[in-house]
């Protein structure tokens, strides 16, 4: 039986790998400083819950084939100094998985949006027709109990790919240690500004991947991205290009269907960015071998990823979404298509600036426009934050000039932007609630129910 320690066990990717190398027959064993909900459950319902907070060297010992560090820990941390002391090989978290699947066919969806949800209407379709694969995607999926599978049995492995930084020992993006025979770039806009201060060094990364996959492998590319174009096209890597565009499809009354073959088809899912994300997961499948057809009975039935474009409420009075849109280009993208969706309705665009690196002044401009197509617009921060970080203090103001839109109304409490929410007449409006954190601890469905 192989041993693995994990440090930082309880971030959302690390505890999904443990679990997923607990019910492969590893004994693992981790150490964190911070466990939240749903990390802690899990892993206490695997037995492997560390029993106390804390970084503890002894829990590092000779007979461990492996340590496993993930990024929320310190280039100081107590364990990983001792395991380094100890000689015991330290993985990164995509290290691990490309040493679980180097005998595999690896299959790696990379772009700064629409990665988590190709990788999911990939696997939606494969469970769909019960082909078994293994996996790591990075949101909870229906009908999957894992984040993370991994065997040693299956032919193949569906990975989504990520460009942001590998573990506090290895700065190369997580995406480079993959070495995919598939992969796929959705889009390139700028993010991460701060391990990628300029947009060609972000860009950069993405001319790195496509130089990892395999000779002779195949490249997936959505040719509406003029810098996705530009760096499949410098690349003199021996490849296979597919490129993919967005397909015909039509709304007919707030349902939309795709054009195809045998007539329009509903689906679950609306909006451009949902539609090219369909035809991405349309070419990596038929890299799998799946026929058009099987693609189409399978992916009407695709409801979304976790935190895209999820319904929070309908009523006959008005609709509310959350989405985990924070980057500038997804903003667009979603605020866009709730509108082309609901035209007839007041949208009320809803972002939260969560992230250190959004709020940074300089980045701050990239946001322009992106919520030009709602009716409503509204922006929410903590100024306390920013203090705690010591970073520069951004005011309302800032934000209406940096989005290049005085009707913005801007709040920098989230009780004042709850009161806000509670008040306004809902008739007739679809809420888009759009935040990579949590609008201060809102309840988002108490304030979207029925009986408000």
């Amino acid at each position: 039986m192989k041993k693995v320690h994990f440090i930082a066990i309880g971030g959302s990717a690390m505890h999904n790998l443990a679990i997923a190398l607990h019910e492969k027959g590893y004994q693992v064993t981790g150490s964190d400083d911070a466990i939240f909900e749903p990390s802690r459950t899990r892993l206490a319902q695997r037995g492997i819950l560390p029993e106390e907070l804390g970084w503890f060297p002894e829990k590092i010992t000779t007979d461990l084939d492996a340590v496993i560090l993930g990024m929320h820990a310190h280039a100081d941390n107590p364990e990983m100094l001792k395991a380094q002391e100890l000689g015991i090989k330290i993985y990164s978290y995509p290290e691990y998985l490309y040493e679980q699947s180097k005998d595999k066919t690896r299959v790696v969806i990379g772009g700064s949006h629409g990665k988590t949800t190709i990788t999911s209407m990939v696997l939606h379709c494969l469970h769909y027709h019960d082909i078994d694969v293994d996996y790591m995607v990075g949101a909870q999926l229906d009908g999957f109990d894992v984040m993370v599978k991994l065997t040693d049995e299956n032919e193949f492995i569906i990975m989504e790919g990520d460009e942001y930084l590998s573990s506090p020992l290895d700065r190369r993006s997580k995406f480079l240690l993959y070495q995919p025979n598939i992969a796929l770039i959705s889009g390139i806009a700028w993010d991460h500004i701060n391990v990628f201060p300029t947009f060609e060094n972000y860009k950069e990364q993405f001319s790195k991947f496509i130089n990892s996959i395999v000779n002779g492998g195949a490249l997936i590319y959505n040719q509406t991205d003029n810098d996705v174009v530009e760096v499949v096209e410098n690349t003199e890597r021996a490849l296979k290009k597919f490129p993919y565009t967005i397909p015909a499809s039509t709304i007919v009354d707030g349902i939309t269907y795709l054009e195809t073959d045998n007539g329009p088809l509903p689906l679950e899912v609306f909006g451009a960015h949902n539609l090219m994300n369909l035809e991405g997961a349309r070419a990596i499948c038929k890299q799998l071998g799946m026929m058009d057809d099987d693609f189409n009975e399978a992916i009407q039935s695709f409801k979304g990823a976790s935190k895209r474009l999820e319904l929070i409420n309908r009523t006959p009075d008005f609709v509310a979404y959350k989405d985990f849109a924070h980057a500038p280009s997804k903003v667009t993208s979603v605020t866009n298509a709730v509108k082309e969706q609901y035209q007839d309705k007041t949208v009320v665009g809803c972002l939260e600036i969560h992230t250190y690196s959004s709020l940074n002044p300089e980045f701050l401009v990239q946001y322009k426009g992106a919520l030009d197509k709602a009716d409503i617009k509204i922006v929410n921060y903590d100024p306390e934050a920013l203090k705690i970080k010591r970073m520069e203090m951004i005011s309302p103001e800032d934000i209406k000039k940096a989005f290049g839109d005085d009707s913005i109304l801007v709040f920098t409490s989230s009780t004042d932007l709850r009161t806000y929410l509670d008040e306004i007449d809902k008739s007739n409006k679809v809420f888009l609630m759009m935040s990579s954190g949590n609008f201060g601890g809102m309840d988002l469905n108490e304030v979207f129910k029925t009986n408000f």
